[in-house]
């Protein structure tokens, strides 16, 4: 079911997100401390030297800035795809697997991590144990994507998820004192997105629903994840788009209101994507759903529905598979 990209643009893509490696700045340069936002926090940062990451939207973030060589490791619990489907496959290569399960302050603390990367109560959990607060009596520092943001405790911050994508990338530039490299990088994720939305049609936006998990009810995504700006970005709406919430569950009656034309299945390891299809087909709740009826599945990757440059792919591959629906 995944759509193909053209080999033109597949290679335009890989020149864009990987580039040739940031260099960081001298010893001497890089001294010092730098006040950047976490969250909306305020916070004096050092230049991380032994970062961790957790899940692939952490990882593809930092080495997309070139910054493989301040990179520790990663988390990577099993549901992910395997890292050697990524764009930086080569990078993930060069650094280690810290564990294949949740993110935990044991880990961190005995990796001697100075630096950890990861989203609000996805890897940083209050019941888990391991919150920014924590690592900061520890001495280690922290940085968490804007994208989770919004309901942080003390510290909310708002933003569209392709803005919150483009300000962490900045703020890490700022940490990591690659400036130059992040403003690149930016800059070639806002052009790409930009060529979509150019050709993208402008009237009756075909509404679409996210199908993550769930058959009692179904597990989806409101406005503040980014498949909801991936499928807007596209020319197309989400059913869900008026949830001011991240990955939220709602009912299936829900669903059947907004008469979805496309559904996106959101494909990872522990929950193949043809196994939700074929649920999708046989529920009475949705097999009469026009999508379903008219075999109208795109899956997404989960490292293009999380934070991480990889939206951007999902955003091309998405906006392609809808001009195929009109030809």
């Amino acid at each position: 079911m995944r759509t193909r990209v053209p080999l033109v643009a597949a290679l335009a893509t890989t020149v864009l997100v990987t580039g040739c490696g940031a260099e960081v700045e001298s010893e001497a340069k890089a001294s010092g401390k730098v006040t950047v936002k976490r969250c909306g926090e305020p916070v004096e940062y050092t230049v991380p030297r032994r970062a961790v990451a957790y899940e692939g939207g952490s990882a593809d973030k930092l080495f997309s800035l070139g910054l493989t060589d301040r990179v520790l490791g990663y988390v990577m619990p099993s549901a992910n795809p395997p890292v050697s489907e990524s764009p930086w496959a080569a990078d993930y290569a060069r650094v280690e697997m810290l564990s294949d399960d949740l993110l935990n302050k044991e880990l961190v603390v005995e990796a001697r991590s100075d630096f950890v990367v990861a989203g609000w109560n996805s890897g940083f959990k209050d019941e888990r144990g391991i919150t920014p607060e924590i690592l900061d009596k520890l001495g280690i520092q922290s940085f968490m994507h804007t994208e989770s943001c919004y309901n942080y405790p003390g510290f909310p911050e708002k933003a569209t998820p392709f803005e919150a994508l483009y300000t962490d990338l900045d703020r890490l530039g700022r940490i990591f004192r690659v400036e130059k490299k992040a403003a690149e990088v930016v800059a070639g994720l806002r052009q790409r997105v930009a060529a979509v939305e150019e050709a993208a049609p402008k009237d009756d936006p075909l509404p679409v629903f996210l199908y993550d998990s769930g058959t009692d009810q179904p597990f989806t995504a409101g406005n503040q994840v980014p498949p909801n700006d991936i499928i807007k970005s596209a020319g197309a709406r989400n059913i869900f788009d008026g949830l001011d919430q991240r990955w939220t569950q709602v009912g299936w009656e829900a669903v059947a209101e907004g008469r979805p034309e496309v559904i996106i299945i959101l494909d990872y390891g522990d929950q193949p994507a043809q196994e939700k299809i074929a649920f999708l087909k046989k529920s009475p709740h949705t097999k009469d759903l026009p999508a379903v009826r008219n075999d109208r599945f795109f899956v997404l990757d989960y490292n293009e529905g999380i934070s991480g440059p990889r939206n951007i792919d999902g955003l091309e591959k998405f906006a392609h598979y809808l001009r195929d629906l009109e030809s």
